[in-house]
């Protein structure tokens, strides 16, 4: 019987994670497995991978293969690392302690780059935030000097709409000033 580590699809349409299991090359995809020995979510950023290091280990050294992207995760998390030291240790090539030291030499490395991606991700989107409310507001103060200056060319038009009107008002009240001493002199000649 050939055992494969592979990937077992769940979830939704265009919203899928996958449980990583341990099955019979010859049973379906998301049919019956031997062991779950984890799960990966793709939807995530980055994606969330748990997986139990111990039981994939065993299951690597009794002979299942991974699939291509299961290698890909086991590597990821460094499965396939440990495999190759513990291989090593076994041939005499390292001891174990060597063996220790560069798996947690590698650990460290790999927790301080995720923990920087986390962060660049974190950072990204708080300049986003930053960028997008320094364009809100320079769009907003624009809106503003545009408003200003409608109100101001509005307040000019009103101003020269008052003086034309008192202008006027002005001009017929001379002339009716003009015409009233007319008049009276026109009535005064009639009268005598």
């Amino acid at each position: 019987m050939a055992v494969k580590i592979r990937l077992q699809r769940h979830g939704k349409k265009n919203f899928a994670f996958f449980h990583i299991v341990v099955a019979d090359s010859r049973s379906p995809r998301d049919g019956r497995f031997i062991e779950q020995i984890g799960s990966y979510n793709p939807n995530t950023n980055p994606a969330t991978i748990v997986l139990n290091s111990e039981r994939a280990l065993a299951w690597l050294k009794v002979g299942a293969e991974p699939t291509l992207t299961a290698r890909r995760i086991l590597s990821y998390e460094g499965v396939l690392l440990r495999h190759h030291l513990d291989g090593g240790v076994a041939k005499g090539a390292l001891t174990q302690e060597a063996a220790d030291k560069k798996w947690n030499d590698w650990k460290a490395q790999r927790d301080a780059k995720l923990e920087a991606k986390v962060s660049g991700i974190k950072n990204a989107a708080i300049e986003a935030k930053k960028a997008a409310k320094a364009e809100e507001t320079k769009v907003n103060e624009a809106r503003a000097e545009a408003l200003a200056k409608k109100a101001a060319e509005a307040a000019a038009a009103a101003k020269a709409e008052a003086e034309e009107a008192a202008a006027e008002a002005a001009e017929a009240a001379d002339e009716a000033a003009a015409e009233a001493p007319a008049e009276e002199a026109a009535e005064a000649p009639a009268e005598a």
